[in-house]
């Protein structure tokens, strides 16, 4: 563990491969906050959390915080505005009475080390009060304000978060979202190691000469998709916050879409754009050529392309992976049928306007058939006949004339969709007893392993010794809705111990942060919904 950090661990968190004029400055400062890491009280109890090449890491990401304010990257600075402008202070869970923006402050450390420490693994999870916390930031900061002054600027590492005020390639333009997020010293133990992690799977289950179109396609879908435990934010909104509004592309990257990864029948093409139709839905979508190189090999229509694309500047661009293959009337089956394939255009769609109204209807459906309640208990095996009545139910509800019934229907087949929508959960073995929640974001959710979070009055199986552990669970877990335990603090706190004790209340006062932290894009719940017939 005495080991020195050395140049190659400092380069690991910048965005480019060679040292620069100022890297040998900025590694002797990380060999000192090195030393205050390992040479801490309780440095033998976090090594049970921290290996040899996790403590190098962090000593080399708190020293890279110094770096960017000293050289006006404006990464960290980037947080502070956004935390300020959207919890109206600048940081969560410390007293800030002498907090001064745009220069370095202890209460920064703290926050730093509780975010690199619970990002990094997740057998504990450390409070942001933890003694080696407290203690070893205490000791950092004094080291940052010895050199404040004179600190070298890294003038080389500022122009990675640059770009022409007239850019209009989108390929530049997501370049720099990718330096962001996987090259960037502040999300090193969020979204650059979780790509990390992802490429050596690939590297042991692919050892082919398809190896660099799945590492490709891979990086190009965890740069949309990624949204970061700091405020569960994507990669376009950082950049915004770091260019700023008076920046001419601020509102372009703003405005990129969500990247659709889908099937697609070639129609045609004329100089500049290529014509394609969404299988799933029988949506339009023009293919700008400045981003597809591959449209002399597109012959013959309705031949079916598998590709990624994304808007931008109202233009949609190839990104990702691409291959083409004849028509095939099954997979055109399959694909209209599936509804994770139709919804996968959703946000496009002008008529998911409708569906706030729609979850409003079906929530007061669900209380209907569940006493009042939006939460039910129940063994397993009732849940799958729980569903199954509440589906019932609604359509019932609908009251559609048989008319109506059959336009319905006609409209749907001639869309290709025939509603074969499998609501039954196979549930796994070790559990006897669950919950469904109507969440109205995104409607009927199903948990287990969380009765104990929630001492209300119609919960047959709340036990108050697992309390604590499922209420950890709930709010830690990612697949756990943000509405779901929202729904337990709001009406089950006052009767929780977890929020009696010090962390309870200290994560309760930060909420909302804390649970985009740990929940991330699943912080954002959505309706799987397909709407049929034509868009007119």
């Amino acid at each position: 563990m005495n080991s020195k950090v050395y140049i190659k661990d400092w380069l690991a968190l910048k965005p480019y491969d060679k040292q620069t004029a100022t890297d040998i400055y900025y590694l002797g400062i990380c060999n000192k906050v090195k030393k205050a890491l390992i040479s801490n009280r309780y440095s033998l109890l976090m090594q049970q959390v921290l290996n040899k090449n996790d403590t190098n890491m962090l000593a080399c990401f708190l020293t890279s915080y110094l770096e960017d304010l000293i050289s006006g990257t404006n990464i960290w600075r980037s947080f502070v505005k956004m935390h300020l402008k959207m919890y109206q202070k600048q940081l969560p869970f410390y007293e800030l009475n002498h907090y001064v923006e745009e220069e370095i402050n202890v209460e920064d450390i703290y926050l730093l080390m509780w975010y690199f420490l619970n990002s990094i693994q997740r057998d504990r999870i450390i409070s942001p009060f933890n003694e080696y916390i407290i203690e070893v930031a205490d000791v950092i900061i004094d080291i940052f304000d010895n050199i404040w002054e004179y600190a070298p600027e890294n003038n080389y590492l500022k122009t990675f978060y640059e770009i022409d005020e007239h850019e209009d390639d989108f390929y530049v333009a997501r370049k720099l979202i990718d330096t962001l997020l996987f090259k960037t010293y502040l999300f090193y133990p969020d979204s650059a190691l979780s790509l990390q992690k992802l490429e050596e799977e690939i590297f042991e289950k692919y050892k082919d000469e398809n190896l660099l179109m799945y590492l490709n396609e891979n990086r190009d879908i965890t740069l949309h998709y990624t949204y970061t435990r700091l405020l569960s934010l994507k990669g376009r909104d950082w950049i915004t916050e770091i260019l700023g509004q008076e920046h001419s592309l601020y509102n372009d990257y703003l405005n990129i879409s969500k990247k659709v990864v889908s099937f697609f029948l070639y129609k045609g093409q004329d100089d500049s754009t290529i014509f394609l139709e969404h299988v799933a839905t029988g949506m339009k979508f023009d293919l700008t050529k400045k981003s597809f190189d591959h449209a002399d090999t597109l012959k013959v229509v309705d031949t079916i392309l598998y590709l990624g694309i994304v808007k931008w500047k109202d233009e949609w661009w190839f990104s990702g992976i691409y291959f083409q293959t004849p028509y095939d009337a099954k997979l055109v089956a399959d694909e209209k049928n599936s509804l994770e394939s139709r919804s996968a255009v959703n946000f496009v769609d002008p008529r998911t306007k409708d569906n706030d109204e729609m979850m409003k209807n079906q929530l007061s459906v669900f209380k209907e058939l569940n006493n009042g309640k939006q939460i039910a208990f129940m063994p397993l095996v009732k849940i799958n006949k729980f569903i199954k009545d509440y589906t019932e139910a609604y359509n019932n509800s609908l009251k559609l004339s048989k008319k109506e019934q059959k336009e319905t229907i006609e409209r749907a087949n001639a869309d290709g969709f025939f509603g074969k929508i499998d609501n039954h959960i196979d549930f796994p073995e070790g559990e006897e007893t669950g919950l469904v929640f109507f969440n109205e974001k995104s409607g009927v959710e199903v948990a287990l392993g969380l009765n104990a979070a929630f001492p209300l009055s119609w919960n047959p199986f709340y036990n108050e010794e697992e309390s604590d552990e499922h209420v950890w669970y709930l709010m830690t877990e990612a697949h756990l809705s943000k509405e779901l335990t929202m729904y337990c603090i709001d009406n089950c706190k006052d009767k929780l111990p977890f929020f009696k004790t010090n962390i309870g209340q200290i994560y309760l006062k930060d909420i909302d942060f804390v649970l985009r932290f740990w929940k991330k894009r699943n912080y954002y719940s959505e309706p799987l919904i397909t709407h049929t017939g034509k868009i007119r």
